[in-house]
This record gives structure tokens, sequence and C-alpha cells, in this order.
């Protein structure tokens, strides 16, 4: 599944993981293939509602931050539940209510990891920390999205609403690595599937994946795979006529 983002930010979704968009932001989303998927819309009042049911700790805005999970068998169980249950004729509202509620706490559960992040961005409350987090997790999500323009420093600092000074020490402090590793980690793994499932040129994935210089992207992709580009599309072509 393409999700797209106010057409700037693009991600493929693979089976068995959960997307939590940013509110606000204008969504298209396409379906390849024989795939089924679910989408469940709320408004942060609702959020608030469920999460407190569901916590004794009222977490302030945003409810929720935007993010890719991967969503175990159990959550994806209760996320058709309740489907089911709002869709039926006539509709269940109490199992729809039990069945939201679920699908909450596993929603929690796994925005939980969080918290540590969270707890490592400057602010005085909660709120304020929370609310810096988004601005950093918002660039974060930008370098692991798809097709992505590599804006430079100043260009996620302004997108951080920061000084790159300021951004660069924030982004460090709270994901214990620069914002230039983060990107290089990103562009390498969009490498590594590019060179797995598609028949491009590895001169080719090397300028898709966003490297200019393809001995430096040589360099990289061996260093932190232990084998050439080469090597590994070799590898998987021949895992796959072993399979066949």
């Amino acid at each position: 599944m393409r999700v797209s983002e106010g057409g700037n930010v693009q991600r493929t979704l693979a089976r068995g993981e959960l997307f939590v968009a940013e509110i606000g932001q204008e969504l298209q989303v396409i379906g390849q293939g024989a795939a089924v998927w679910l989408v469940l819309l709320a408004n942060p009042a609702l959020w608030r509602r469920l999460i407190g049911s569901s916590t004794d700790v009222l977490l302030p805005d945003p409810v929720l931050l935007p993010a890719v999970h991967g969503a175990d068998r159990e959550i994806r169980r209760v996320a058709v539940r309740l489907v089911r249950s709002v869709s039926a004729e006539p509709s269940n509202d109490a199992d729809a209510v039990a069945a939201a509620l679920v699908f909450t706490d596993l929603l929690v559960d796994l925005q939980s990891d969080f918290e540590p992040l969270v707890g490592r961005c400057p602010g005085r409350t909660l709120s304020q920390r929370r609310s810096v987090f988004l601005r950093l997790k918002r660039v974060r999500n930008y370098m692991e999205s798809e097709g992505n323009v590599d804006l430079g420093i100043t260009g996620f600092a302004r997108m951080a609403n920061y000084s790159p000074c300021h951004f660069v020490r924030a982004f460090c402090a709270v994901y214990g690595e620069t914002p230039h590793a983060v990107l290089v980690e990103q562009h390498l793994r969009r490498a590594h599937r590019l060179v797995n499932d598609t028949s491009l040129t590895i001169s080719e994935i090397a300028t898709v994946a966003g490297f200019e210089d393809r001995c430096a992207f040589a360099r990289s992709f061996k260093r932190r795979f232990g084998q050439t580009a080469t090597v590994v599309r070799a590898y998987g072509q021949g895992a796959g006529r072993d399979a066949a």
C-alpha cells in the first residue's frame, strides 16, 4: 500500500505495518495487488477519550505521534473486529466500543516506545517535550520516506522550526546520532531493497538512493552490509532460483 502525505512524503507500507498519520495531513492511499487494508479515522477529542479510558495518564497534544509501527496479529485481529462491528447491520455499539478500547490500548503500547525519546527533549512540561519531539519526528519521518530530497541541515532545521545549530543539537540529544547518519542509513536501506527487488543497474540504484558518487556508495554499502551490492544481488537471485 502506497501512502502519500500532502503530495510530498511518500512511503510504502508492507504487510503487518500500521501507519499513524499526523493530524491535518492530506493523504492519498493506493492499494496494490490483492492487498486488504483498513483505515480508522477519529478526531483528536475521540482519541483522547479512548486513550483516557485505557490509561491513567492524560496525554497532552499531540495525542498520537505520527509513525509507522509493526502491527502484530493481535492488533490486526482487533482492527478487523472493530471495522466489522461498526459496518454490521444493525451495528453492535457495545461490541464496537469494546473493540475500539482494545485497539486503542494496543496502539498506546506501540507508542510507548517513544516515551524515552520524549523524555530527552527539552521542555519543562510533558506537553512542551511532546511538541518538541513531534517537530523532530516530522523530520525523521521525512528522512524515512521514499523519494525524498536531501534538504540539507538548513532545510531540515526549517522543517523543525529550529536554527541549524539548535536542530542538530536537539536531534543528536534525542536520537543519539546525527541527522546525516540517519539519512545515510535510510539511503542504504533503500538501496538494499532496490538491489533485491528491481532490475536497475548498480549505478542507477546509487543515484535513485541518493548517492551522487558511485564509489562512495559502494564503500558505504559494503561497510553497512558486509558485501558489495553486486554480491547481494547475485545471492538473492540464487536464493530465488533455489526456491523455484
